[in-house]
């Protein structure tokens, strides 16, 4: 247009931020049997009380310090736990988010125990949990709606960053780019892909006030600029090491950006050539990693499923949004067709209809003469037909031009030229 240490950022980036653990709780009395109620006087008890007493509605929860807590996860995992500890331990998960991280470990390792089970987990798994936990309890802080497609792919990649080797983190990768009408290539490795996606992201944490992975004081530099500067700077090959900074800096900016409030999407993020808002910016960052982290899943043969609909969806949308000004500037450079028919601000002008299928596809209408014009279904002089992911891939500068497999109908020069501009959205 992302662990195997046990630190407790995996579970933050659910979109909940965790309350503080109460202190008292490494200093409570470890001696006292916490599962023992407080003696009551039946004298004391009303009938109603006493009738209500007879029914078991809930389990009698036990208040239990955090390391007992803790010390029951085994037994949890395991749900070999009384009702009451069940509850007690669930209610202790909500808040703690170490004794969260270190419960689905475990639950990950006794499912695992099962012989008639892939091994491969699920790529919808972690939805379906978020769906299921925000189904019962409302998230505290809610990570913005425009904002989970960047924490969703961050955290795949992240994933599959956890589950390779050491030895495949030099694993060579080999970066495409649509530029001078053609299929650049670059070639680095697994751990400079992810300092690339470190110093590009470094745009929108710096436009957020987060610290810059370059530095203070960065003049103005294009994300190639800025990855060849953070590559440079490196004082050994990039290894690893990096996966700690970079999973640190998106798990800083989505809480930033989660706090921050309503009107912090139109913040605008400047790329030195162009600018974004920053709701764009993430979806942009999004579709980034996730072509990214397909390069490293290619590299290390390890399998990688496209993003959700819905956040392809939103990755497509940005893509066409873009299109009619990098229509115009390739016009201006002589790389497109003169404008034919250029019409006032806002006002529909002749277009192409782009019909995206599969997931995440839709129908967009491209303005073809002025980036101030409106698609209009009524003036559309030509018709593209593409597959979701392989637009994507033309985007992204995998693919070229002449390459992309599109169903096409109507004016010939205009669908070369639509074409050519998506994949001159793309960049190292």
């Amino acid at each position: 247009m992302t662990g195997a240490n046990g630190d407790a950022d995996d579970v933050a980036r659910a979109p909940w931020i965790p309350g503080p653990r109460r202190s008292a709780d490494d200093h409570a009395d470890l001696t006292a049997d916490p599962t023992v109620a407080p003696a009551t006087d039946p004298a004391a008890q009303t009938p109603d009380a006493a009738a209500e007493a007879d029914v078991p509605d809930e389990p009698d929860v036990p208040q239990l310090t955090h390391r007992v807590l803790k010390s029951l996860l085994g037994a949890w995992a395991l749900s070999a736990c009384s009702a009451g500890e069940t509850r007690a331990v669930e209610d202790h998960l909500t808040e703690c988010a170490p004794c969260a991280e270190e419960a689905l470990r475990l639950r990950d390792a006794v499912a695992l125990l099962h012989e008639d089970r892939d091994l491969d987990l699920d790529p919808l798994l972690r939805s379906r949990v978020l769906e299921n936990c925000l189904g019962r309890r409302p998230a505290r802080v809610p990570v913005p709606e425009w904002v989970t497609p960047y924490d969703a792919e961050t955290a795949r990649l992240d994933a599959l960053l956890r589950d390779i080797g050491e030895s495949e983190w030099h694993a060579p990768v080999r970066l495409k780019w649509y530029e001078d009408e053609r299929v650049t290539r670059r070639k680095t490795t697994v751990a400079g892909v992810i300092g690339h996606l470190l110093a590009v992201d470094g745009l929108v944490t710096s436009a957020l006030g987060i610290k810059d992975p370059l530095g203070a004081g960065v003049p103005e530099l294009s994300p190639t600029e800025r990855t060849e500067a953070f590559w440079s700077a490196l004082d050994r090959p990039p290894n690893r090491a990096l996966r700690g900074p970079w999973r640190d800096q998106t798990h800083t900016l989505i809480r930033t950006v989660s706090f921050a409030g309503r009107g912090v999407g139109d913040l605008t993020v400047t790329y030195k050539d162009f600018a974004l808002p920053l709701r764009d910016s993430l979806l942009e960052r999004a579709f980034e990693c996730w072509v990214h982290a397909d390069d490293i899943a290619n590299a290390v043969a390890y399998p990688y499923a496209p993003p959700s609909g819905a956040h392809l969806h939103g990755m497509i949308d940005l893509a066409a949004r873009l299109l009619p000004a990098a229509l115009a500037g390739r016009r201006r450079s002589g790389l497109a067709a003169p404008a034919r028919h250029l019409v006032a601000a806002g006002a529909p002008g002749r277009s192409l209809h782009l019909e995206v299928e599969g997931a995440g596809g839709g129908h967009w209408y491209i303005a073809l003469d002025s980036p101030a014009a409106v698609g209009s279904p009524d003036l559309a002089v030509a018709q593209v037909a593409m597959d979701g992911v392989e637009f994507c891939q033309l985007v992204a500068g995998h693919i070229s031009p002449e390459e992309a497999a599109a169903g096409q109908d109507g004016d010939r020069e205009a669908i070369r030229d639509v074409l050519s501009a998506a994949a001159s959205l793309s960049r190292l």
